[in-house]
């Protein structure tokens, strides 16, 4: 990614570009599905949230999931032990309950209905959250890490991308660095990703447009 180009942004200028991109009025009524990955030390969630704000204010519903509630239960995130990156990285999300119960409601034939959350992983139990229909024409944003290598149909994927030392130096849990060092070497998300921001300093975000 050396000789990537990224401009300097707002997070509110870039969650408003994006919007406008997804607000296409060509589109055909079916749902449109993003992908906001970065580790928990960016502020994946906040881009996800200023999103989600700039497409209802432009009348688009919106459906806005966290990969955290999505976590598999403690026996088996914590098979291995606690503190254990191999199993961090491709083990803690439910990735099948994704699939059934966001991704597979929101196919050309599905229902609409989605699960916004499963699991609780403070109280380690069900959250019984109950379903949330999304019209046609509504947006599915869900953010977390690692979210590109596992196929999901996103129609735009975002990249929020930290440097080894920033990462390091933001990470409350260092023990889960080897999974993200092991997320860029299998996956390469910034290669991967349709946009790139550069978090290193999250009141200074850089990004690469959406023309790359």
């Amino acid at each position: 990614m050396s000789g990537t180009r990224y401009e300097a942004i707002t997070w509110e200028r870039m969650a408003e570009a994006l919007a406008g991109h997804l607000d296409d009025p060509a589109a055909d009524g079916s749902w449109l599905k993003v992908g906001i990955d970065g580790p928990p030390a960016a502020p994946g969630d906040r881009l996800a949230g200023l999103l989600a704000e700039a497409l209802r204010g432009r009348g688009r519903a919106v459906h806005l999931v966290g990969t955290g509630g999505f976590l598999r239960p403690a026996s088996l995130r914590y098979e291995y032990g606690k503190q254990d990156p191999d199993a961090y990285y491709s083990g803690w999300t439910d990735t099948g309950a994704l699939w059934r119960e966001v991704f597979g409601p929101l196919e050309p034939d599905g229902s609409g209905r989605v699960l916004p959350d499963l699991w609780d992983p403070v109280r380690d139990r069900a959250t019984r959250s109950p379903y949330v229909t999304l019209p046609p024409g509504g947006v599915l944003v869900l953010h977390g890490p690692f979210l590109l290598g596992h196929w999901f149909p996103f129609d735009l994927s975002v990249h929020l991308r930290l440097s080894p030392a920033a990462l390091a130096r933001r990470t409350e849990q260092s023990w889960t660095l080897p999974a993200f060092a092991r997320y860029e070497a299998e996956v390469d998300p910034a290669g991967t990703a349709d946009v790139v921001v550069r978090a290193d300093d999250p009141r200074h975000p850089a990004w690469t447009g959406l023309g790359r």
